[in-house]
């Protein structure tokens, strides 16, 4: 099923913006961090990546659309936050449950990888949760390399 990528629209974007926040709190928690604090987290970095509340040239949130014209998840790229102007980096890559194992988050990053290009990128990071693993085994198929892992142990 071939998918496309369409920036998302002004109407939707601050109900994205509180599923992400939502979201992202909840992964937070999943990894231990306590529930206030991952909240304030998730707000920070939410709040520093679209401080107008829009997406921006550098910072895309893109609708994951199928042949039909149906919205199946959602992609959000970006510039990086180093100073390295050819780093561009994934945020977020959703497809939504129902439509999960067709091959759409393949293609999604694929997309991905083809926006960022287009806008000069030269290389695309990402950080995935260790208990995705179904995400870090499509990353690993898709040629991406682990630069960094982060580990814990509960006491």
């Amino acid at each position: 099923m071939p998918i496309d990528i369409v920036p998302i629209a002004a109407e939707r974007f601050p109900a994205w913006l509180e599923r992400s926040l939502e979201e992202y709190t909840a992964d937070l928690i999943a990894t231990g961090e306590d529930p206030d604090q991952a909240r304030r987290h998730a707000t920070e970095s939410l709040s520093q990546a679209f401080p107008e509340n829009a997406p921006t040239s550098d910072n895309a949130v893109l609708d994951l659309v199928d042949e039909s014209g149906n919205t199946v998840g959602y992609l959000w790229v970006g510039s990086d936050t180093s100073d390295d102007p050819g780093a561009w980096w994934v945020w977020d890559v959703v497809v939504e449950p129902e439509h999960r194992g067709k091959g759409l988050g393949r293609a999604a990053m694929l997309l991905a990888e083809s926006y960022a290009r287009d806008r000069g990128a030269q290389t695309l990071g990402l950080s995935v949760f260790g208990f995705n693993t179904a995400a870090k085994a499509l990353y690993d198929s898709l040629g991406y390399e682990t630069t960094s892992v982060k580990m814990r142990k509960r006491l």
